[in-house]
């Protein structure tokens, strides 16, 4: 299975071509609405999301709600493209009607700068942003929701929530308290912050709404907890075939993440190994188990059938209504940045975002390991493989 993505934030489309889906996979539209719907409806976002109502259209691969097994295209169409035509027309020479909104004042942590220097947007680093904007993870969340479709049909769940926004936090201790993860969905889902009580969701909104306030961006964590994924997907033979460092690029290839771990992570770092490696068990109806996940469910790059555990960091969003101190690429006269209409804090919709790139890292796996040309066939071959595990 493989995917690219293609379109900038106000141009007509947003589009994703998937190849490597099994024909006979069950998929609709709605399927993949409902996905996009959560990345649009979360706390702190700004006013792009009043106007783009994301709908998917399947363009290709899909026939009957049935994948046919040749690429399925999915495209979104971009409703804010309606006051953006002639500054984006891709047809029309660059005049000075069609360039009012050109950007020349790059934000501090933002691609605006080193992107206009690598790809000679000297001109207008309009040409870097449109594409480096997070708009792009649209197309992610839609594919994503591809791999969560693919993975169910082998009993396998993911889900994100969000772990703190600034210094509000979820507290993870109640974690424990949920037999499944379709349990803590209908908690975390409940709260437009994806927080995990209401105590959380109370203070995260409380610090969006006085980062608003003052003009300012706000970052935090998110967590995406994935079940029922077979034992031994990735490899220790060859780095790049962990199945953790796979995981990892795609959650740190997020726009604005800057940090990834799996289980306790950093806070492992501080114990002895005595305290963190998950002691191994073994009873005929459960096979080998581990009585504890603090190295969330990776042995050797490898899947050891425990919860798999992934936490990012994500920064303040770099657009800010109280520029910082930059410098004018034309006159190289010091400046204050640019603004472009942006959100309060991404958090809240990076839930989501970590949540598909988790499931596509995971359907790849699956996909790599197992029949790709139908779904039929590879949950078959799927659980001879979970029996022969079992009776290991």
């Amino acid at each position: 299975m493989r995917y690219t993505t293609a379109g900038e934030s106000h141009g007509p489309e947003e589009i994703a071509v998937i190849e490597g889906i099994p024909a006979g996979l069950h998929i609709t539209q709605e399927d993949i609405n409902e996905q996009l719907a959560r990345r649009q409806h979360a706390y702190g976002r700004g006013e792009r999301q009043k106007i783009e109502t994301d709908t998917v259209t399947f363009l290709t691969g899909v026939r009957h709600q049935l994948t046919l097994g040749s690429p399925l295209t999915l495209n979104v169409h971009n409703d804010d493209h309606n006051s953006w035509s002639k500054i984006m027309a891709p047809n029309e020479p660059a005049t000075s009607e069609n360039t009012l909104r050109k950007v020349l004042r790059p934000r501090p942590g933002h691609a605006d700068l080193v992107g206009g220097i690598k790809y000679r947007h000297q001109s207008d680093l309009r040409n870097v942003l449109e594409r480096s904007s997070a708009r792009e993870t649209t197309m992610r969340v839609a594919v994503g929701a591809v791999a969560k479709k693919l993975l169910a049909e082998i009993g396998v769940d993911v889900h994100g929530f969000v772990v703190n926004v600034g210094p509000a936090k979820s507290d993870l201790t109640t974690l424990t308290q949920y037999k499944n993860l379709q349990e803590l969905r209908e908690v975390t889902e409940n709260f437009p912050t994806r927080a995990l009580n209401a105590e959380a969701d109370v203070a995260i909104r409380e610090v969006i709404d006085k980062t608003k306030r003052d003009a300012n961006t706000v970052g935090g964590q998110v967590q995406v907890i994935a079940t029922g994924m077979p034992v031994g997907l990735g490899s220790y033979v060859s780095a790049d075939e962990k199945l953790d460092g796979k995981i990892a690029r795609a959650i740190v290839g997020i726009n604005a993440f800057k940090g990834v771990q799996f289980g306790g992570g950093f806070d492992n770092s501080e114990k002895y190994g005595d305290q963190i490696m998950d002691e191994i068990f073994w009873d005929k109806d459960r096979g080998f188990y581990r009585g504890t996940d603090n190295l969330g469910g990776f042995e050797g790059g490898m899947t050891t059938g425990e919860a798999i555990v992934v936490r990012g960091v994500v920064k303040p969003i770099p657009t800010l209504y109280r520029p910082m101190r930059s410098v004018d690429i034309d006159t190289h006269q010091e400046h204050r940045a640019s603004i472009e209409r942006s959100d309060t804090t991404a958090v809240t919709a990076a839930a989501v975002i970590a949540e598909a790139m988790v499931a596509i890292e995971l359907a790849k796996s699956v996909l790599d390991k197992f029949d790709a040309d139908n779904i039929d066939r590879m949950k078959e071959q799927v659980a001879q493989y979970r029996e022969e595990v079992l009776n290991f």
